[in-house]
């Protein structure tokens, strides 16, 4: 089933942050005008809106992002039911019971995706299989090499809320690309949606 040209709009959005009319018409392969007039249409519905940018002399140019609404369209799975479980957890047995169901939950993460990376040699190769296995779980994810050092970019959170009750998630997410890329790299994490961020993003050097 082919996408509507909205649909296409806001994933867009979603996966690259903000964008302006030249950057979708080429991703629609239309007119500058004829994304001009998706985006107003869009923006009048409240799933976008514009971000002047100065960018040197003249006018500064617009920029599109999604509104809270536009995000909404890419949602936690199962938030609520998840937080009130973990406020559960915490409530009846305690702070140390829910850090031992994180740390357990971070073996078996860690385990499974260890079983599709762990005979890879290669740094590219494993970004590769490990984009597929989080973008497979909702994480939209994606990397890139840039002035030396790669980049682990993950552009959604289907767990925000449950991430955002518990921070011990993000922590063992980390702790698992470690493990996963190896000692030869350092991993740190430089965006966080938990703390406003746009994205995840994880910058990945090579040990000197």
């Amino acid at each position: 089933m082919k996408k509507k040209p909205s649909d296409i709009i806001l994933m867009h959005l979603k996966m690259r942050g903000e964008a302006d009319s030249k950057e979708i018409a080429s991703e629609l392969n239309i007119t500058k005008e004829g994304a001009r007039k998706h985006l107003l249409q869009l923006a009048s519905e409240g799933w976008v809106e514009t971000v002047a940018k100065s960018e040197g002399v003249g006018r500064p140019s617009i920029y599109y992002k999604l509104t809270d609404k536009g995000l909404s369209k890419f949602p936690d799975s199962h938030a609520q039911v998840t937080v009130e479980l973990l406020q559960s957890v915490k409530k009846l047995l305690g702070e140390n019971a829910l850090d031992l169901l994180i740390s357990d939950r971070e073996k078996q993460v860690y385990q499974r995706y260890e079983k599709e990376i762990g005979k890879t040699k290669t740094l590219e190769s494993k970004l590769n299989r490990l984009c597929k296995i989080r973008s497979d779980e909702g994480y939209m994810a994606e990397w890139k090499k840039e002035n030396g050092a790669y980049f682990l970019i993950e552009n959604h959170c289907p767990i925000c809320a449950a991430a955002t009750e518990c921070q011990g998630f993000c922590r063992t997410e980390l702790t698992n690309f470690r493990q996963l890329l190896g000692n030869d790299y350092t991993v740190e994490r430089i965006q966080h949606i938990v703390t406003g961020g746009q994205r995840c993003t994880y910058r990945i050097t090579e040990l000197v």
